[in-house]
């Protein structure tokens, strides 16, 4: 069914034994990136970026803990109850689901992403080819950023599977929880859940030196431990792959040098400076002819982006990716520019996430 022939407020059978299959079935059919219970509300649909409610019933948070503890296993519940919030992941209908399950005015609610099974190229992605460039990579750092739902997830499943189609690597992930699901195909890749199959991704990262790893992704930089453990593994002959919660290159180098002490961060400047492939930082748009699109900016770790690293004048790096668009870096207001004279998205929605208003009109015209 495609998006444009469905009622985006179908009613939804709301009979007690099939309520949340039909919800599930639906979203899948609607194409829904994520599925939402809120105690006291009907289920919302996230669609193309934009929230749309569901013609349901309003849930009780008894009605949300039923519907999903059928995929919750005793240790993911006993986890919620101590920790008030669960992560994992499970199967419905042959379709991967993502979940977070947690408590809000002491009622329970639930945030679920639709994983979509195909793992796309990148140029199926709009993502610059300088990605095969970084996939290639013997050894070193690189990072995807951005917003939370804007595809890093998505980019990093395109390098992996890029590595797995062209490289004979030993790739191990390590995810909360595991997201894309890969086949074998030149590469041989293991993929670990945190609390599944390790009880840490920093202890996970650690054993991960003794598991003969040539490619490690793990899922998200969180502490000082997965970022240390991140850093040496890159040091020490790895290609190590991961996401940030950041808006732009710059911030994303500031974040990483703050998660440590003051006086460890002279040195991480220099582990950062010196392992560092690339970042990408990206947003995803509504598209014109529907669905959404990704803009992004680049940024090379070049012989000038390593030295500003090092000085800790991390606010140079914007100015860098501008003047160094022959060597292949991207500026994203010229990228959400390109995006609106190839009419592919609206200004007004470019607008919205330009960095630089004014710079992204001198793009555009």
């Amino acid at each position: 069914m495609n998006l444009d022939q469905t009622n985006q407020n179908q009613p939804i059978n709301s009979t007690a034994n099939g309520e949340v299959d039909n919800i599930f079935k639906l979203a899948v059919q609607m194409k829904a990136s994520d599925i939402h219970f809120y105690a006291g509300k009907p289920v919302i649909f996230r669609i193309n970026g934009n929230l749309v409610p569901q013609q349901t019933k309003k849930f009780t948070s008894e009605d949300i803990m039923n519907l999903l503890s059928k995929y919750m296993d005793n240790w993911q519940k006993d986890h919620l109850l101590k920790e008030k919030e669960a992560d994992f992941s499970f199967r419905f209908d042959g379709q991967r689901m993502r979940a977070n399950i947690y408590y809000e005015m002491n009622q329970i609610s639930a945030s679920l992403r639709v994983i979509n099974p195909e793992i796309k190229t990148f140029a199926e992605l709009n993502l610059p080819p300088i990605l095969e460039k970084f996939a290639l990579a013997k050894q070193g750092f690189f990072l995807v950023v951005g917003p939370t739902g804007h595809g890093k997830s998505t980019s990093i499943a395109a390098m992996i599977e890029y590595i797995n189609q062209n490289r004979a690597e030993n790739i191990i992930t390590i995810e909360d929880p595991v997201e894309y699901e890969f086949v074998d195909k030149k590469s041989y890749i293991t993929q670990r859940e945190v609390y599944s199959d390790t009880l840490s991704f920093s202890k996970a990262l650690k054993s991960a030196l003794r598991e003969d790893p040539n490619v490690i992704f793990l899922g998200e930089i969180r502490d000082k431990e997965s970022a240390e453990a991140a850093l040496t593994l890159a040091e020490t002959g790895h290609l190590v792959l991961s996401t940030l919660h950041t808006n732009n290159a710059s911030q994303t180098i500031d974040r990483l040098v703050d998660i440590f002490p003051e006086f460890q961060q002279r040195q991480i400047r220099q582990q950062v400076a010196g392992t560092l492939l690339g970042i990408i930082s990206q947003r995803l748009l509504p598209r014109v002819k529907g669905g959404r699109i990704v803009a992004c900016e680049v940024l090379i770790a070049n012989t000038a982006v390593k030295a500003s690293i090092r000085e800790g004048k991390s606010h140079q790096i914007p100015n860098i990716i501008q003047t160094s668009f022959a060597e292949g870096m991207i500026n994203l207001d010229k990228s959400l520019a390109d995006l609106v004279k190839r009419g592919e998205v609206k200004i007004e929605d470019a607008l919205v996430w330009a960095e630089n208003p004014q710079n992204f009109k001198q793009e555009l015209y």
